[in-house]
């Protein structure tokens, strides 16, 4: 049976896209240190990540994620503010974060996490932290670099006009390459 890696996630907008293209231009002007940013048409809200799958059972999860938003209504987010993880001394991780409705965001991933647990999917045992991923710093980053990269974070700001309608939940693939990832879409489950 054919593998391949999936993960549950939102996808944005054309203009949200755009937008985080604009910062990360912005950041990597900004900074010496050495960086690998997620392209902008990668991005993606991410409420699950599956790993490697049994191609024959994407139906099953499909079925189980129409389960999970059956009665969950479309809602909205904000993409604000600037972070990082795991603190702006040691930045590993560069991030912009969701605000809005996050609380009927938060109850849509844990239906998520209950609805695919019959089918062996174990529940994540950190709570969930909303955010879209820009860019990791490269292992070699001296420590210097790293405090470097959370001193320009933390005095950059990050307020924008774009909200995220959810509408709908992505089942994606993700085909790893030497250029990165490609991601693909699976399948699609509205919310009513």
């Amino acid at each position: 049976m054919e593998q391949i890696r999936s993960f549950i996630a939102i996808e944005l907008t054309e203009q949200l896209r755009l937008t985080i293209k604009r910062l990360q231009e912005q950041l990597r002007s900004g900074s010496r240190a050495p960086v690998k940013w997620v392209d902008p048409n990668s991005i993606h809200l991410t409420l699950k990540f599956l790993g490697d799958i049994d191609a024959g059972i994407t139906g099953k999860i499909t079925t189980a994620l129409e389960e999970a938003v059956r009665g969950v209504h479309p809602f909205h987010l904000e993409v604000k503010g600037l972070g990082v993880f795991p603190n702006p001394r040691r930045v590993n991780v560069i991030w912009v974060g969701i605000r809005g409705e996050v609380e009927k965001l938060s109850q849509l991933q844990q239906r998520v996490e209950s609805s695919l647990a019959p089918l062996g999917f174990v529940r994540e045992s950190r709570s969930f932290a909303p955010h879209l991923t820009l860019a990791r710093l490269r292992d070699h980053a001296t420590p210097d670099e790293r405090q470097d990269m959370g001193q320009l974070i933390t005095s950059t700001g990050f307020e924008t006009g774009c909200s995220l309608g959810v509408g709908s939940l992505n089942l994606m693939r993700s085909q790893l390459t030497r250029e990165g990832a490609i991601y693909s879409r699976i399948s699609s489950i509205e919310l009513k």
